[in-house]
């Protein structure tokens, strides 16, 4: 039954799905930090590509399902050596995950930071309002997180 077999290489299929895997992982670690939001990298990075893989492999666009499978499948494998190796060696940890990024210390902007991460100073104004600091006198740190979320801590009063 052709349903199930491979319309192309099993090799080809695993060599494109982790280049692009690999592709895709470095623009989103390295690019396109800030606009990730609380899910991990590799975790957003699989979903969109699974949803794609996936919709290919069910569609009758010359995929089969063994095609679809084994695409899903490697991406999966990335995904999980990935999450496993960033858990048990803090080197690769320090790859797959971005360092946090000072962007207000005691009360002054940190232009530098700011400009490489193109944010304005109306979101930095905007995210203290959002914590409830309507001065930048008040803030010992403002950070941007490796998660892509920006944190406040208060200077004690």
């Amino acid at each position: 039954m052709e349903l199930f077999s491979f319309s192309v290489s099993p090799w080809e299929i695993v060599l494109r799905g982790s280049l692009m895997f690999w592709f895709l992982f470095v623009i989103f670690r390295f690019v396109l930090r800030r606009d990730v939001g609380d899910l991990g990298i590799g975790d957003f990075l699989f979903v969109v590509i699974v949803a794609d893989a996936s919709q290919n492999a069910m569609s009758a666009d010359a995929k089969t399902i063994a095609d679809g499978v084994l695409l899903v499948s490697t991406l999966l494998v990335w995904n999980l050596l990935f999450d496993y190796l960033s858990y048990r060696i803090p080197v690769i940890r320090r790859f797959t995950e971005a360092s946090t990024m000072m962007l207000v210390k005691g009360g002054k902007i940190q232009w530098h930071n700011v400009r490489r991460e193109w944010i304005t100073k109306e979101e930095l104004m905007a995210k203290l309002r959002e914590e409830g600091v309507s001065d930048l006198a008040d803030v010992k740190e403002m950070r941007l997180e490796s998660d892509g979320q920006i944190s406040v801590i208060r200077i004690s009063s």
